[in-house]
């Protein structure tokens, strides 16, 4: 097994030392307020144009911020789904990441603010998701962006989310997406892949913590076998291109391989990063972590 990268595990160190544990033990109310503290960045990298707008989506208005490095001239879009097992995150929680890849990839990123689980478990943020790229696609012009080509990402529960509206646009005929990047992506109920068993006491995500994220999420088992919640259990073909970004130290890594295979199995093309002494989350760490802010940039050029 490649070690874990020393810049990395140093500021592991110090988030650990902050006294932050693991999240399932943790109330819902606590577990917020500890992961928007730890990874709303102090600095935040300049962006030309940061917006906040919302829409009315299915049952409620969902906030969405945006961001253009470069507002006088037209761009693709990527509309950005954050982590935090369905649970947890916000708009300023993942911010540092929006900005990066705005700026990097000469993109527009318009984040969304979906409901969250337990108050809103499966499929109130898929539904919230979804609507986020109808409204994106109708009302990008308004922003300078390109409504032929809109893509959809997202971290870890967010990048389910990317996958599974992606799976949607196709079964009901929804808009076109240029692409789908799915960063350290949930895409199974299941926590029994070897990865589990390397790296299920963490660091920054363990097996407990992802099983209570699921738990959270799904109102019964059914839920958990849906194949628009466990992704992995979909139908691949005919989907945007993806890229699949998965880290070596996560316990996720082994669901973002298989989910990998079934795309390229199925036909649709698709891209591997890999960074083999990374951890789940590694991205928002990219001021501190020389890796993990090269994997950004490499991240960006494939958006």
């Amino acid at each position: 097994m490649t070690a874990l990268d020393p810049e990395l595990a140093a500021a592991i160190k110090d988030i650990e030392a902050a006294g932050v544990p693991e999240w399932h033990q943790l109330s819902v109310a606590i577990a917020r307020r500890v992961e928007d503290d730890v990874f709303t960045p102090d600095e935040r990298r300049d962006v030309a144009f940061v917006r906040d707008l919302s829409f009315s989506g299915p049952n409620c208005n969902v906030p969405v911020r945006v961001y253009h490095d470069d507002p006088d001239q037209p761009a693709p879009v990527v509309v950005f789904y954050h982590g935090g097992g369905w649970m947890l995150g916000m708009l300023d929680s993942i911010g540092g990441v929006c900005r990066e890849v705005a700026a990097r990839a000469g993109c527009i990123v318009v984040s969304v603010d979906y409901r969250l689980a337990p108050e809103h478990p499966f499929p109130a943020p898929l539904d919230d998701a979804y609507a986020a790229l109808e409204w994106t696609v109708e009302t990008t012009d308004a922003f300078g962006g390109d409504p032929e080509h809109i893509a959809v990402a997202g971290t870890s529960a967010g990048a389910n989310l990317a996958a599974a509206v992606a799976l949607r646009a196709r079964d009901f005929d929804g808009s076109e997406i240029s692409a789908q990047h799915l960063l350290y992506p949930m895409t199974d109920r299941d926590t029994t892949w070897p990865s589990y068993e390397e790296h299920g006491d963490g660091p920054l995500l363990t097996r407990a913590d992802v099983e209570w994220f699921w738990g959270n999420y799904c109102r019964s088992p059914v839920d958990a076998v849906n194949p628009y919640a466990s992704v992995l259990r979909a139908n691949h073909a005919d989907l945007p291109p993806a890229t699949v970004v998965t880290a070596g130290h996560d316990p996720l890594r082994d669901e973002g391989r298989a989910y990998a295979d079934a795309l390229d199995d199925a036909g649709t093309p698709v891209e591997r990063l890999h960074f083999p002494t990374m951890a789940h989350g590694f991205l928002s760490l990219s001021d501190d972590v020389a890796v993990a802010d090269d994997a950004l940039d490499t991240v960006a050029a494939h958006i």
